[in-house]
């Protein structure tokens, strides 16, 4: 991913209104990302425990796409392991949110939304490739290359874009 500033992130915004999207909450640290591992920017706001934030580039390559989205924060038990639809990165406990975007247009006005069980800390990207570990059993042992791996994850994100 390219690295963006505060202005292209408040822009890329396509389910909320240009007054939410002045006023969410930008990571603070956004020269330090590791933008070359990155296939999208996600991160959770820390004044909302139940909201979190995506921006990706567009499949044709013209500019962003912010999304904002809203999740459960209800603990699961440590026995119980979830999914992330994304990256294919299994979690226990919380570690994998159903992720819920309200529409664009008409349909998100009248209160639609899609959903998505993504990694909560929206890290897919380095779990794929390896610069994050997951809990030992996290990652499957897979056929593809780290390459397929990225293509598929980027894959998964766009059909859920494409929702929207």
């Amino acid at each position: 991913m390219i690295a963006v500033s505060e202005a292209d992130i408040r822009a890329s915004f396509v389910n909320c209104s240009k007054g939410e999207a002045k006023r969410l909450a930008v990571p603070r640290e956004l020269a330090e990302q590791p933008w070359e591992d990155l296939d999208f920017l996600g991160w959770r706001d820390p004044a909302a425990p139940d909201r979190s934030y995506l921006v990706v580039e567009r499949r044709e390559g013209g500019g962003l796409i912010g999304v904002s989205m809203r999740f459960p924060s209800r603990q699961r038990g440590y026995l119980h392991r979830s999914m992330c639809s994304l990256c294919l990165t299994t979690h226990p406990s919380d570690g994998v949110s159903l992720m819920t975007a309200r529409r664009t247009g008409p349909a998100g006005r009248e209160g639609n939304s899609v959903g998505v069980y993504m990694c909560t800390d929206l890290d897919c990207s380095l779990y794929v490739r390896g610069a994050k570990a997951a809990v030992p059993g996290g990652r499957f042992q897979e056929s593809l290359t780290v390459e397929e791996q990225i293509e598929r994850l980027k894959n998964n994100l766009y059909a859920f874009l494409d929702r929207l």
